[in-house]
């Protein structure tokens, strides 16, 4: 089945990380390039849509980062769980993990990044110099974001049917749990304001 990339509105992109899933970070710089899976990433803010990644000084992924200030964010899906364990538990420094996965990529739009095509949503983003880059923590305004139509449209979350196409979760030693079902609760009216 063809994937169709729809674009995200940016004033809408950090609900693509909301419910917690599991993310895939890719990088490149100077000819190189690296891709790595990561449980800790959150949006930060709004306008403009920021997020922040936890990405530990001793990687590959970080020092790609670092050179050249950009990286894409991406989110797998349960049909992808395999290809996330592997290039989360695997070493860019001691092999390309594009070739030793056999991962299709695509060019991003406005950064000089590898965007991986077996994920369902992608976010561009320009690393945003803070101190707590010190935390290992890395912070990025998302400059674009995309999502795959079957999955994410008119601003809302609709998985489906196809188990394959949910957002997963990584708990530990290999083990993934999906997105569920969503259900819908009626707002409720306090009164009482902020």
């Amino acid at each position: 089945m063809k994937v169709t990339r729809e674009p995200v509105a940016l004033s809408r992109a950090t609900q693509l990380l909301n419910h917690g899933p599991v993310t895939i970070i890719t990088s490149a710089h100077g000819g190189r390039s690296n891709v790595m899976a990561a449980s800790w990433a959150m949006p930060l803010d709004f306008t403009p849509p920021k997020v922040v990644v936890v990405v530990d000084s001793r990687t590959l992924t970080r020092q790609l980062i670092e050179a050249s200030g950009v990286f894409g964010l991406q989110l797998p899906s349960r049909g992808f769980a395999a290809q996330t364990l592997a290039v989360g538990t695997n070493a860019g420094a001691e092999l390309d993990k594009f070739s030793a996965f056999d991962l299709e990529t695509f060019p991003a739009q406005k950064i000089d990044v590898p965007m991986l095509a077996g994920c369902i949503t992608w976010m561009e983003c320009k690393v945003i110099p803070d101190d707590s880059q010190r935390h290992d923590l890395i912070i990025g305004e998302v400059v674009a974001a995309y999502a795959d139509s079957r999955v994410y449209s008119n601003n809302r979350w609709h998985f489906g049917d196809d188990p394959d196409l949910r957002t997963c979760h990584y708990v530990a030693g290999g083990t993934f749990f999906a997105t569920g079902d969503a259900f819908e609760v009626a707002p409720v009216a306090s009164g009482a304001g902020d």
